[in-house]
């Protein structure tokens, strides 16, 4: 396993990817990656500001003879999504990330890489510290906890940004360049459950195990199909609780709210009478489930492990009335977009479904490029839950960011990228929601741009990145930092 990054191209990118790997920075838990750029600042006697953010902007000025450009603002976001394989024994928040290369990727040993956004990060500290580079002045502005909310974005006020053109650094396909994203929503509800005493003669336990599914980014890869193990637990439970006696005991499926559900567990109370059948039907299910996901989730997995058979089990009228508002609530892609062939419109991801404390609580994120559908969705899903008694709640509303066609750095990227590579860059909208849609409100004049190279499985422990498209990401932002619009 080779973890020396530091030997691969661009240096000064790869070596700032290899230090921000050993510094812990889940979401929510940033401080140590933030006083890291910040000492970077210091060091290099660059002006700095910390805001209400967190956020931290970092200021330098234009090379010699560059002072007649727009003030360009390089954007990334500090945290990362923190997932693990269930058999990985790993602390986020201490442990460093083993990073390692792969072939022609960089990737993790049994967790997330980071390279969401640790590779646009790596590439802003890069650029602040070349004596080489020509530029006009540079803004970086490096934002807190996008991942779970976006909130460093939210927080940002106007007036503290005195840049023209924005270039986020968070896109994750190399040659592709972003002018559009998608608005979102959160959506929790809350269920109250009771509980009664299992007759321990009557009844065996089981922990059902759901594991082995992609995951992935919510927004990115909705369109790609994957299993929602969430979903897939439900269903099962919709056909055979009622008809075997299962009674639930406790769920936990899912994770982070925009990451594709992976793993789904419950322990189950079963009837002696009906174990055989249990077991067969799960094994029933199991080749279902693996036969109509055949080459999207070849490693799907679903097995009924004996446990022990807790003392009480949830109420069967709540615990039914559970499983119909999971298996009922719409997932995944709900509308494709007419204007851009190929892009998902509106989408959802019931992503966590858990028991705990008397309550069963289920998590979802919305996303739309449009307003109104969003709105809609929000009202069907809250229809279904309301349904069945439960508390529905609305949070983290945010819009999307509308393609402007004819901006000047788009033009000018379009121009460079051709120029470098002999071959046009595809302009795209994303399905996924990119803190350019709030900078955007904020800042309404500025001219956006999103760009990246090739990250494939964010969100999961999967995640790589291709090493040649970092180097040519960087080097099609230098020459657009050198070619960047006049004032």
């Amino acid at each position: 396993m080779d973890k020396d990054l530091k030997k691969l191209q661009p240096a000064a990118l790869w070596s700032h990817f290899a230090e921000i790997c050993n510094i812990p920075r889940p979401s929510h838990h940033e401080e140590k990656i933030r006083e890291y750029v910040i000492n970077f600042a210091k060091t290099h006697h660059l002006d700095y500001t910390v805001d209400e953010g967190p956020n931290v902007i970092i200021r330098k000025p234009a090379t010699p003879g560059m002072e007649n450009r727009r003030t360009i603002v390089l954007q990334a976001h500090l945290d990362m999504v923190p997932q693990k394989n269930s058999d990985k024994e790993f602390d986020f928040e201490k442990d460093p990330i083993e990073a390692y290369i792969d072939g022609e990727w960089v990737t993790a040993n049994g967790t997330t890489l980071g390279a969401d956004n640790g590779i646009g990060a790596s590439t802003i500290l890069a650029v602040l510290e070349s004596k080489e580079l020509k530029h006009g002045p540079i803004e970086a502005l490096f934002t807190a906890t996008e991942e779970t909310g976006m909130d460093g974005a939210f927080a940002l006020k106007p007036g503290e940004l005195k840049g023209d053109i924005l270039l986020n650094l968070d896109s994750e396909t190399e040659g592709e360049l972003y002018v559009g994203c998608a608005g979102g929503l959160d959506l929790t509800a809350t269920m109250k459950y009771d509980t009664e005493k299992i007759d321990k003669k009557e009844f065996a336990g089981y922990r059902l195990e759901l594991k082995g599914l992609k995951g992935g980014h919510s927004g990115m890869e909705i369109i790609l199909q994957r299993g929602n193990a969430n979903k897939l637990l439900a269903r099962f439970l919709r056909n055979y609780q009622e008809k075997l006696g299962i009674m639930l005991c406790d769920i936990d499926g899912g994770g982070l709210r925009n990451a594709i559900p992976r793993e789904a567990f419950a322990t189950v109370a079963v009837m002696k009478k009906n174990e055989k059948a249990f077991l067969n039907a799960v094994k029933k299910f199991e080749k279902l489930y693996i036969a109509e996901y055949k080459g999207i989730e070849d490693s799907l997995s679903f097995r009924a492990v004996p446990a022990t058979l807790p003392a009480k089990a949830i109420n069967f009228f709540d615990q039914a009335n559970l499983v119909d508002a999971v298996y009922a609530c719409p997932n995944g892609v709900v509308r494709m977009s007419t204007a851009m062939p190929g892009l998902v419109q509106t989408s959802s991801n019931l992503s966590r479904v858990v028991s705990e404390r008397g309550s069963f609580k289920i998590q979802c994120l919305l996303r739309s490029s449009m307003n109104s559908e969003k709105e809609d969705l929000a009202l069907t899903m809250r229809t279904v839950f309301e349904l069945t008694g439960a508390t529905v709640k609305t949070s983290g509303s945010y819009d999307g960011w509308n393609p402007n066609m004819d901006s000047p750095i788009l033009k000018t990227m379009m121009v460079g990228y051709e120029k470098l590579y002999g071959t046009k860059p595809a302009v795209m909208a994303i399905h996924a929601g990119l803190e350019c849609g709030i900078i955007g409100g904020k800042y309404p004049s500025m001219d956006m741009i999103s760009f990246g190279p090739t990250i494939k499985y964010p969100h999961s422990p999967d995640e790589k990145v291709n090493i040649a498209s970092v180097e040519k990401f960087w080097k099609f932002l230098c020459y657009t930092l050198e070619t960047a619009p006049t004032k």
